[in-house]
């Protein structure tokens, strides 16, 4: 692609996405299905059936600068120095780039945006071992460590993401353990006991810093994700993201509690919501489209804003990552966001 991509006008199909991760082990189908489905706002496929290293904390120990993993029985390892589990996660986010860009060229596509998807700070401390055996999330100071080294490494990758494409970079920050880490509810390596709880301030404070040394990596937005049922939304809009990504239908929609309500509203006076609402896995009869809106257009009307900010301040994903998806469904699930999108901006009649 060229370094210089011309801008188009934005269009409504182009408030749609995915959230990451893909069914299979093709990455050239991957890339070329997603740029198809949503040519708006693609994004680095992620296609965890490769095996180690190609799943969330894989892709994120892969950008990892002066830092090493390896593969235990028990998951992911500090090392130290870089080995073959190391270099295959390395390579296989380059390639996956590679197929990115490739697609983007072949489709002659301009897209507004392209995406990437990292796993957050503590996500990833709780995600991997010390040599000890124990999490990194029982050393603080070794959180810190993985934590610079990662916005190290994510500024390298939105810089090369940016030159391959030619396309402004928005970076999805993704959280799913947050709330295990905030509740202290993570085992320890012998299965008897929990680590200890981390203070909410501490954790707003790292998480900050993540988002802000995403911007100085040349983020264009970032955006934080945890499609947990019960995400830390005061918290995750405490650290100033651009936009929260969050399962709609895993929160209730708009028979949420009214604590979440409450917290989804403050959220959404000033920043984006990007809305999981379309299932990630195959469901058992192909739904209406006006269902899969249904709790959207409700939670609209329940926090009291007007339908038109679905259009102009929301983006519609499904419901989590679609590795758990046949291939049929991921295509279709990822071209119904582009359909909900749309209709958010032009609503049927019926509607």
């Amino acid at each position: 692609m060229s370094e210089t991509t011309a801008a188009r006008e934005p269009e409504p199909g182009d408030r749609a996405t995915g959230l990451g991760s893909w069914p299979g082990t093709d990455r050239q189908e991957a890339a070329r299905t997603i740029v198809g489905e949503v040519p708006g706002l693609p994004y680095v496929p992620e296609l965890p059936a490769r095996g180690a290293g190609a799943d969330m904390i894989g892709r994120a120990a892969a950008m990892l600068v002066d830092l090493a993993v390896e593969v235990w029985p028990s998951g992911y390892r500090v090392v130290h120095r870089p080995g073959g589990d190391q270099r295959r996660a390395e390579d296989l986010l380059a390639r996956d780039v590679d197929a990115l860009d490739e697609a983007l060229g072949a489709a002659g596509a301009t897209p507004r945006a392209v995406k990437c998807q990292v796993a957050g700070p503590w996500t990833l401390a709780a995600g991997v071992e010390l040599h000890s055996g124990h999490r990194v999330l029982t050393d603080r100071g070794a959180v810190a460590e993985f934590a610079a080294s990662l916005a190290e490494g994510l500024r390298t990758h939105v810089a090369t993401l940016a030159r391959r494409t030619g396309a402004p970079v928005v970076v999805q920050i993704d959280e799913p353990t947050l709330p295990a880490v905030l509740a202290g509810s993570l085992t320890t390596p012998s299965g008897y006991g929990t680590v200890g709880a981390v203070p909410g301030a501490e954790a707003r404070s790292l998480l900050a810093a993540t988002v802000e040394g995403a911007r100085a990596a040349g983020a264009e937005r970032v955006v934080l994700h945890c499609c947990h049922p019960t995400p830390p939304l005061a918290l995750l809009g405490a650290t100033a993201p651009d936009a929260v990504a969050v399962d709609l239908t895993a929160l209730g929609g708009p028979d949420a509690p009214k604590e979440i309500l409450d917290a989804l509203g403050e959220l959404w006076e000033d920043r984006d919501l990007w809305l999981g609402i379309v299932p990630s896995t195959d469901p058992s009869a192909r739904p209406d489209l006006h269902a899969l809106a249904a709790p959207a257009l409700e939670l609209a009307d329940q926090l009291g804003f007007d339908r038109a900010r679905l259009a102009d301040r929301a983006v519609v994903t499904p419901s989590c990552g679609l590795a758990g998806a046949t291939p049929g469904w991921a295509r279709r699930a990822t071209s119904t966001t582009v359909e909900l999108a749309r209709a958010f901006a032009d609503p049927p009649a019926s509607w």
